[in-house]
């Protein structure tokens, strides 16, 4: 029984009489639909877990707060593990100053996750965004602590199983494509119970990006008649 306990209190699945009730402050996600479903935005310190397919847009999901973050700021913009090639270009088209922007490649997972915990509690760091598959529930316990003392945001990336443990996170989102940019799923929130899925339109902030009013270039042959 004790066990179980533990198991619901490690999934936040369980209220006490002795917790505070703790209201987070957000700051605005640049998405006017996102900081609806969030009541307010995105955490300012803590950890996001994102669940998404590389590459369908989460990068740019998260712009134009990572760049609001640089402006109140002279703290460091950390990339841990990411795997593909980081644009320096967009970032700077985007309105972030790359001299805050550092790019860390460890040579194994657990150097990964190493790093990560040594950004966010050094206090220099605004953000941190990691790259990594398997995380168990101690070691995002120790990623959300780094972050409190740091006063920072860990934004955790990976494409979980159906078998993926819910991790004790401030925020946890699901991410697939769609045609005006991103289909959100908001699996956890604190202080919140999860949402249904929206779509998320980007065709205003990325209007070449997107397969609204896209147009087809494909150049047909004409077909001929085989007797």
């Amino acid at each position: 029984m004790n066990t179980l306990l533990e198991q619901l209190k490690n999934k936040r699945l369980v209220w006490q009489a002795n917790q505070q009730d703790i209201i987070a402050t957000t700051d605005s996600t640049g998405y006017k639909e996102l900081d609806h479903a969030l009541h307010g935005g995105f955490p300012q310190q803590g950890v996001i877990d994102i669940d998404s397919p590389l590459g369908i847009g989460e990068i740019r999901l998260l712009l134009p707060a990572l760049r609001a973050r640089q402006q109140q700021t002279n703290r460091q913009l950390v990339f841990i593990a990411a795997p593909m090639q980081i644009n320096g270009e967009m970032f700077a088209e985007a309105g972030l100053s790359l001299e805050h922007i550092l790019i860390v490649q460890p040579e194994t997972p657990e150097h990964a996750l190493w790093s990560a915990e040594q950004c966010l509690k050094s206090g220099c760091c605004h953000s941190v965004l990691l790259w990594h598959q398997q995380l168990e529930i101690a070691q995002a316990k120790r990623l959300q602590l780094a972050a409190e003392q740091g006063d920072a945001l860990h934004i955790l990336f990976r494409h979980k199983s159906q078998l993926a443990i819910s991790l004790p996170v401030n925020l946890a989102m699901q991410l697939s494509p769609h045609d005006q940019g991103l289909s959100v799923r908001i699996t956890k929130r604190k202080g919140g119970w999860p949402d249904n899925p929206f779509h998320l339109d980007m065709t205003t902030a990325w209007p070449a990006l997107t397969r609204i009013n896209h147009v087809d270039n494909v150049i047909r042959l004409p077909q001929s008649k085989v007797s």
